[in-house]
């Protein structure tokens, strides 16, 4: 078979639509997209598509993609995230090896030029439906290194809210606390696996600036003095995933709480209240994604509120010598 191999540009994102519903079909992991949606997640200011993407073509259908996203930090190792997908009716050993060894060369390319001084990890993952992609990565020497579990709450059936702390002034999201809500992320995400430090540029562009965030439903609590974020719960609404699903589910991106804090059972209240808000302005669902050896026992936290695990990826990892 006789493929074309170029970089992605962002006219291909409704082509690359195309491919991700025939996936979706194939293997059904509840992920779908629209161009738009695309075009967001892949054309992002950290994103350089001519070096960092590549696709293949049969004629004018886009059969393949890959996509590299440096990260913004890189201490002490740099995490490099690798994404891919490839039509179920073009799935075969050349293409695999081509992707593949894309990867590692152009991953080494980027990382000379982003973060020389610190080794090179390639990280991806595959759901646990996503059997052959998680062969082409094991065959290319990604080691399994993690698990992630999606979890779901039918907001019909939640347990009651527990009450929120008195002292931490309770807020609904505005663009005024952009600053202290990435501060916080930083600083509470810092000793989670996989976790570097995010860039103002993709905090704004990924999270609160994105056309899927729900700042009426994402909370913070503030220090008394309201110069902090001691605790918060970002939302984000999928009009795609309704669409397609007919259900209409509140997709939780962060969950943070101060360490000082830890143990007070502040995070479960706030994802709590939240959960309560969305019942009230119509969700029937709430998702969101966890690492099951957080080190801070977040699954069990959000099994306490009435999430339960739907599915499971796998992380992978692969050291690249440069």
């Amino acid at each position: 078979m006789s493929l074309t191999w170029r970089p992605l540009t962002m006219d291909d994102m409704p082509r690359l639509a195309e491919t991700f519903a025939e996936a979706e079909r194939a293997e059904p992991i509840e992920e779908h997209y629209s161009a738009e949606d695309l075009a967001e997640e892949i054309g992002t200011p950290t994103v350089d598509l001519p070096t960092a993407s590549t696709s293949a073509w049969d004629g004018e259908t886009l059969v393949a993609y890959g996509l590299l996203r440096k990260r913004d930090a890189a201490d002490p190792v740099h995490m490099m995230r690798v994404e891919t997908l490839v039509h179920p009716a073009y799935r075969d050993e050349a293409i695999a090896a081509h992707l593949t060894g894309w990867f590692e060369e152009a991953g080494k390319k980027l990382h000379a030029k982003s973060h020389p001084d610190v080794p090179l990890e390639l990280h991806g993952a595959a759901n646990t439906k996503q059997r052959w992609l998680a062969e082409v990565l094991v065959g290319a020497g990604f080691g399994h290194a993690r698990w992630f579990v999606d979890m779901r709450a039918d907001l019909g059936s939640i347990p009651p809210a527990k009450p929120l702390p008195e002292e931490f002034p309770l807020v609904a999201y505005e663009e005024k606390y952009e600053a202290l809500t990435l501060r916080s992320r930083n600083e509470t995400f810092a000793d989670h696996w996989g976790s570097t430090t995010q860039s103002p540029e993709a905090w704004r562009h990924l999270v609160v600036g994105a056309k899927d965030f729900q700042p009426d439903l994402s909370f913070l609590l503030l220090s008394p003095e309201r110069d902090r974020v001691v605790a918060m719960v970002l939302s984000a609404f999928f009009a795609s995933d309704e669409a397609a699903t007919g259900v209409k589910d509140l997709y939780v991106s962060h969950v943070a709480t101060d360490a000082s804090l830890r143990g007070r059972g502040i995070a479960g209240a706030l994802l709590g209240h939240t959960l309560v808000q969305a019942k009230a302005k119509g969700f029937q669902r709430a998702s969101l994604n966890v690492d099951q050896d957080n080190s801070h026992r977040a699954l069990g936290v959000y099994e306490r509120v009435g999430f339960s695990e739907f599915q499971r990826w796998a992380g992978y990892v692969k050291p690249v010598p440069t």
